[in-house]
């Protein structure tokens, strides 16, 4: 079971990769992938060991210097966040739909943690830049109060760095809504 995840978000394909070989050098870590995203983006997703994972995520930053766009390090990351991001999350309730819009790719990474852990609801997806401008977003589903409360929860983690460009929470929404997000 993966225990703890850390992610860098870099502006650089070349120093992503670079503080991708630091992250790995650095402590016994994980790595779960290592990939340009648009426009010029590099994302590193790596797991393992609080301190490892805390001590990886410093090494890469300091490789990568001014490059950095967000990191995070999530102890105790909550399952479905991996299962969301791999889009390995069946849509089982129609009730509401919750979908949470950032600047920042690593907001999303933090923001779905956050809204799980808050609500009980169901990750849809947590799309991370690809073929959407470098920005990101989360689709979550359950009650209309569980998904407004992780919403509200998600938003929260990545307003204080300026991150969020919108949220919704739609009641109710047609099947083709949860369709055309899949």
């Amino acid at each position: 079971m993966m225990e703890t995840i850390g992610f860098l978000e870099l502006n650089s394909i070349a120093k992503g990769v670079e503080a991708a070989d630091y992250i790995l050098k650095a402590a016994e870590v994980e790595l779960l992938f290592a990939k340009p995203v648009c426009p010029g983006k590099y994302n590193v997703l790596f797991c393992g060991e609080v301190a490892a994972v805390t001590a990886s995520l410093e090494a890469g930053e300091r490789s990568a210097e001014h490059f950095v766009v967000d990191k995070v390090v999530i102890p105790r990351v909550h399952p479905q966040v991996i299962a969301a991001i791999n889009l390995a999350s069946p849509v089982t309730d129609v009730n509401a739909v919750g979908v949470m819009e950032f600047y920042s790719i690593t907001a999303a990474v933090y923001a779905a943690d956050a809204a799980v852990k808050a609500a009980e609801v169901d990750l849809m997806d947590v799309r991370l830049g690809s073929g959407i401008g470098g920005k990101s977003f989360v689709v979550l589903t359950g009650d209309v109060a569980a998904v407004n409360e992780a919403v509200k929860a998600g938003v929260a983690t990545a307003e204080e760095q300026g991150f969020v460009v919108s949220s919704v929470v739609i009641p109710n929404p047609r099947r083709e809504i949860f369709e055309s997000l899949m």
